[in-house]
This record gives C-alpha cells, structure tokens and sequence, in this order.
C-alpha cells in the first residue's frame, strides 16, 4: 500500500447529516457537506457490491420514466433547476482562448433577457455551475468567470483514455490545480477494471486526490468501455474509496456514454458507501444528454433514488454541451407556444 493510501486510513466516521435546501451555486460550505476522506480498501466490501441485476435495473429505469410527467409550470421550474446543474463543456480539438471565453459568457448569461423576464426571474441568478474545458484553457476560463460563483473543472489525466505515465498525469492535475481548477475531472485506465486490479487503481486515485489538494475530484469511469454493469459497481466503489467526491461516467468520447441503467447502478453504489460511511458522494453523468426532455429523466431518478439533496449542483451534475440550447427552446415554448430556431440561442 503507498503511503498516499495509508493515510486515508480513518475511524469509522459519524453520519453526516444532510444538507438543507440553499440557493443554486450556493458555495459547498452551505449546503453542510463534509468532504469524503476516503477509506481503506475493503475488498470484503466490494466482494458484497458484485451482484447486478441488469433486468431488474432496466425494469426500474422504464417504470421511472413513464410514472412522472412534469408539465406546465412544473417542467418550467425543473428546467431551470437542470441549468445551475449543468458543467458547461468544451472538449473539441478545434477549441481557442476565444471560443471558451464565449462560452463563459454563455454560462454567466444562460437565458436571453427576454425568457428570463417572462419567467419572472427578477434578480434571481440562474447559472451552470461549472464551465468544463481542457488544460490549456484553465487560466482564461477562471480569469472569465471570476468573482461569478461559477467553478472552473478541467479534464485530466491524459483525457480521454488515461494512458499516459502515472507521474506524468499527476502533473497535469497539479498544473490545472495553480492555474486555477477548482474541480477536476479525472479518467481511469479501463485496463485496471478488466483485469480487476483493485489495489492499483485505488492507489491511482489515492494520487489523483492528493494531487487535487482543495480542489474537487470527479472521476469518470467510462463506462461505456467497461462492457457490464458489474464492472461499472466495483469501479464506483473503489473511486469513493480512494476519496472521490464525485463519480462519473463518461468521457463523451465513447460509442456509448451516460445511460439511465448504468446511471442507476452507480447511484446505488453512491447509497451503499452513504449507508456504510455517512458520507454523500456526487454523481456526474456525462456524453449524449442534449434534450430538455432528457435531463428530467435524470433528475426524476436522482429524486426518486437518493431523494432531494441530490438536486443541487454540490452532489449532481450534468456533463452537457448542447443540453442548454434545448433547454432555453422548451423555456421559449412554455411562455410563447412556439419552438425557436437553435441559432436563437447563440452558444460558443
């Protein structure tokens, strides 16, 4: 065990209460979070999580989608909720200092005066809560988005496959760290999944934390390479063991990304280490969320499974590009009665 992992070795801690209902991007201290310290790795433990019924999930997933039907006012106020949930990305090789510091500013004015005024908004602050780039484009985002309440998260660790030097993807998460990264989201060799070596990846991410210092840590499993449900539990598991904040599931970049059964899995290993630590764990599902329509789905799962400290932007997040501009159509259509062209809604 490396010493990293040693010292995350602690007492059985007490139960954390949960968090009251505060305002959208509200900061984390607030909402009474307490950060997970991570635990030893139990393989006892993590033995008692291998057994996954996809067929029960998938039950549980239609009949979540198909029970709820948000309307009217209702969806309205829900939509805005998806909004101050959202990490606002750009993950593109044609990506430049211009194109985020736009994309900034769409995060800092998400809805057009005119839709904000038919809702009645006022001076009410409806912002993503983080705007998501790569490494080179830390700085210029946190220097745009300062002094906001928005964060600032970069993708680390040689995103998005993760096969870079060990030594090699700490630096990175280090030099995203000073040049002002406030979350960072890190990517796991699936390699370590299929060949079930447990003690190496919780080790891996044991450094990653470390690395992170204040800064928190999100780690994307990529689920859609890790073949079975199974593997998407035991890799969760051992990402909150070695002191993750948040988990999540994708990259984007894989042929297939964020789904509701995985996403159900994996907020089921959220409640089992909450039941067996005391300590809330956020969940992050990324890659093809881009309807309106879509994004209620996953909240109405986030509710429905670990209940309303889940529907704040401390412990969920969508990792969305194209989420926003279907969200502000659908809030046009609920004051006008009449869908709009995307260019209306002018993003990066």
């Amino acid at each position: 065990m490396t010493k990293a992992a040693a010292d995350l070795k602690t007492e059985a801690p007490s139960v954390t209460a949960l968090p009251v209902r505060v305002a959208a991007n509200a900061p984390i201290e607030a909402h009474g979070i307490a950060r997970n310290p991570g635990m030893k790795l139990d393989l006892g433990f993590l033995e008692s999580m291998r057994n996954v019924n996809r067929s029960a999930l998938e039950r549980r997933v239609a009949s979540l989608t198909k029970r709820r039907s948000i309307k009217a006012d209702n969806q309205a106020a829900w939509l805005l909720r998806s909004i101050s949930l959202m990490d606002l990305t750009t993950l593109n090789s044609n990506d430049t200092d211009e194109r985020v510091r736009r994309l900034c500013a769409k995060a800092i004015n998400p809805l057009r005066a005119d839709i904000i005024e038919g809702l009645g908004l006022g001076d009410e602050k409806i912002r993503p809560a983080a705007v998501c780039v790569y490494h080179p484009f830390v700085a210029t985002t946190a220097e745009a988005v300062k002094g906001t309440g928005i964060h600032v998260a970069a993708v680390s660790t040689s995103f998005p496959h993760g096969l870079a030097p060990l030594r090699t993807r700490i630096q990175e998460i280090e030099a995203s760290v000073a040049d002002g990264a406030d979350e960072i989201d890190v990517v796991i060799p699936r390699g370590l999944v299929f060949g079930a070596k447990w003690q190496e990846l919780y080790d891996e991410i044991v450094a990653f934390r470390a690395a992170c210092g204040e800064a928190h840590l999100k780690v994307i499993l990529g689920t859609g390479d890790l073949a079975t449900l199974r593997n998407v539990m035991l890799a969760s598991m051992v990402a909150m063991m070695a002191g993750a904040d948040f988990v999540k599931t994708s990259t984007g970049k894989e042929s297939v990304n964020a789904t509701l059964p995985v996403g159900l899995a994996m907020v089921r290993s959220i409640r089992a280490y909450f039941e067996h630590t005391g300590y809330l764990i956020g969940f992050k599902p990324a890659g093809g969320i881009s309807t309106a329509k879509a994004s209620l789905d996953w909240l109405v799962l986030m509710k429905e499974e670990l209940g309303r400290p889940w529907l704040e932007p401390e412990l969920f997040r969508f990792g969305a590009s194209s989420l926003l501009t279907d969200i502000e159509r659908q809030l046009e259509h609920h004051l006008t009665g009449r869908y709009s062209a995307n260019h209306r809604h002018a993003m990066a």
